[in-house]
């Protein structure tokens, strides 16, 4: 990306718990913040350095970074902390320069924040395109495998499946072959995988297979984005949102919607109510990130520096979208700290 304490509880898409998708520490990755509702310390610290210092791979001060998240309501202290942490946890790599210290994201968090852009940026971009079939996933495990068999639904969950029964899970999309091989060494006991299509009874026991999504509540979630964000709109247009307040806007923006991908299984269009709200949501998304990266970007320039810092350059979504971080496999190692 988020049903770890969200705006609207877990009464947001059943099937998808944040807590299962997004645990504290991933194999082989950055050890990135773990999302929830309303912007931890820590999250909005690699939202800002991400925002500003991917584009160029540079620094930003730490002075500067610790001003920023003081514009977000966080006291010195805790924003040293939080910068901190993420340091231990290999986020963020430092370099001092005499009695300064400024920060950028390790190569591997560079990595997997500019691969989770992509996605971001992608989601909804396309129109898309349905079969009408579904993907059907039914497997019987003993019960003393519970382990194995919480394993295999959070992998379900985090491939946009949702049990249609308990043993019976359902998705529109097919599982290309790498996901099937993923869902084979997750499986233990019986499993079968079918794609085929759901066949009406026209009687009041018919499940239909969308019946197993929460769609009314990722419908609430996005209604709610699109109010909060669209008031917004007519400020940027005017060019009156600048400064922290544009920084403000667009980090929360982001914030917000990159949740998302994780909450919306992206149900085929067809299926959905009339007047689905997806593409509105990317349109206010785009309208309030890009149209804010030039106010946000001075201003952060501004507190980094005394004089300007052209190299602190924020991205738009088309750019995020193309990969902003494609540079960093052959990045240049940090100076040698100077005292």
């Amino acid at each position: 990306m988020f049903c770890r304490r969200l705006s609207l509880e877990c009464a947001v898409v059943s099937p998808f718990r944040i807590e299962d998708i997004f645990p504290e520490i991933t194999d082989g990755s950055a050890d990135l913040p773990r999302r929830q509702s309303g912007a931890s310390p820590q999250s909005l610290a690699v939202t800002l350095v991400a925002d500003y210092t991917l584009r160029n791979d540079t620094w930003l001060p730490a002075v500067a970074l610790v001003a920023l998240l003081g514009e977000f309501g966080l006291s010195k202290a805790a924003a040293r902390v939080a910068i901190s942490r993420l340091t231990r946890r290999a986020v963020l790599e430092s370099y001092r320069h005499g009695r300064f210290t400024s920060y950028r994201l390790t190569r591997q968090a560079a990595m997997e924040l500019s691969v989770g852009g992509v996605g971001i940026a992608a989601f909804a971009a396309e129109p898309e395109s349905w079969d009408g079939h579904w993907t059907f996933v039914t497997f019987s495990m003993p019960k003393e495998e519970s382990t194995r068999r919480n394993a295999l639904r959070v992998y379900l969950r985090w491939h946009g499946f949702a049990p249609l029964y308990d043993a019976v899970w359902v998705s529109p999309q097919p599982l290309p072959p790498h996901e099937l091989a993923g869902l084979a060494a997750e499986a233990s006991g019986a499993i079968t995988v079918v794609r085929a299509r759901h066949i009406p009874l026209g009687t009041g026991a018919d499940r239909n297979p969308v019946d197993a999504y929460d769609v009314e509540a990722v419908a609430e979630r996005y209604d709610i984005f699109v109010r909060r964000w669209s008031r917004l709109l007519p400020g940027i247009a005017n060019g009156s949102v600048t400064g922290s307040a544009a920084v403000r806007a667009r980090t929360e923006v982001m914030e917000s919607y990159r949740q998302f991908p994780t909450i919306d299984p992206m149900l085929p269009t067809q299926l959905m109510p009339a007047h689905w709200p997806r593409p509105q949501a990317r349109d206010v998304f785009i309208a309030v990130y890009d149209g804010l990266a030039e106010s946000a970007q001075e201003h952060v320039r501004a507190v980094a520096a005394d004089g300007p810092r052209l190299d602190i350059e924020a991205h738009t979504v088309a750019e995020m979208r193309a990969g902003v971080a494609e540079y960093v496999s052959g990045r240049t190692p940090a100076p040698a700290t100077r005292t």
